[in-house]
């Protein structure tokens, strides 16, 4: 992979790529998008136990309903939407995660039992605020995991996550992107929260999943 060189990074950091694929690497953190770690979620049973899936979960769906992950990071939820039967369009707006996931992308493709799955997934860069209202065709799903200061408190220990941190920045406009994501008119909005964080933008859910750590907030716009 050809790692563009007008990157910007903060000071300590930088990509490396070597037979295992692109990271980024600061001291002795490193982060690397890999997509082999979830073949154990991926296998039916276990897929079908997810929250993200079980919140994401169409009636009537036909064919293969297209979903957009808003907020795609490394991709892990996408890939759990792509192997459920979702087409899906990740949006990354930081170059860096962006050739992370774009990497991780590649190197699922030669693997047997990922390739089929990432055949459905594919990585737009940008902003979710601008790429939504300018979608070819209309998403069955929206799915919304922002950052939020809750959360970052919390990662504070986990080295990759602090990694990730440095590059992605919390939410700064939660209502833009819940406007965003009901403009694109799609049947549902999913929304990952803290198990006991607010809802996102004040908008209240159709109903929610709830883990042990997390929640899903399903959203059902007017008509959707």
């Amino acid at each position: 992979m050809v790692v563009p060189a007008d990157l910007s990074l903060p000071h300590g950091l930088e990509l490396r790529e070597d037979e295992r694929g692109l990271a980024l690497v600061g001291g002795d953190r490193e982060l690397r998008g890999d997509f082999t770690r979830m073949l154990p979620r991926l296998r039916p049973a276990n897929l079908r136990r997810e929250l993200l899936v079980r919140a994401s979960r169409l009636k009537g769906a036909v064919g293969t309903p297209a979903a957009v992950d808003a907020t795609a990071g490394l991709g892990e939820d996408s890939l759990l939407l792509a192997a459920a039967g979702f087409s899906v369009t990740l949006c990354e707006r930081d170059a860096v995660i962006a050739a992370l996931l774009r990497d991780a992308l590649a190197r699922a493709s030669r693997v047997p039992a990922l390739a089929p799955i990432v055949e459905r997934m594919r990585l737009v860069e940008g902003d979710a605020v601008q790429i939504l209202p300018r979608l070819d065709t209309r998403p069955e799903l929206v799915f919304l995991d922002p950052m939020f200061p809750e959360r970052r408190r919390r990662a504070a220990t986990n080295k990759k996550l602090q990694l990730f941190q440095q590059l992605e920045r919390p939410c700064e406009d939660e209502e833009a992107l819940m406007q965003a994501a009901l403009a694109a008119r799609p049947r549902r909005v999913v929304v990952k929260r803290p198990l006991k964080g607010p809802y996102l933008a004040g908008v209240k859910p159709s109903g929610s999943l709830a883990g042990k750590v997390v929640r899903y907030d399903i959203v059902v716009p007017t008509g959707g």
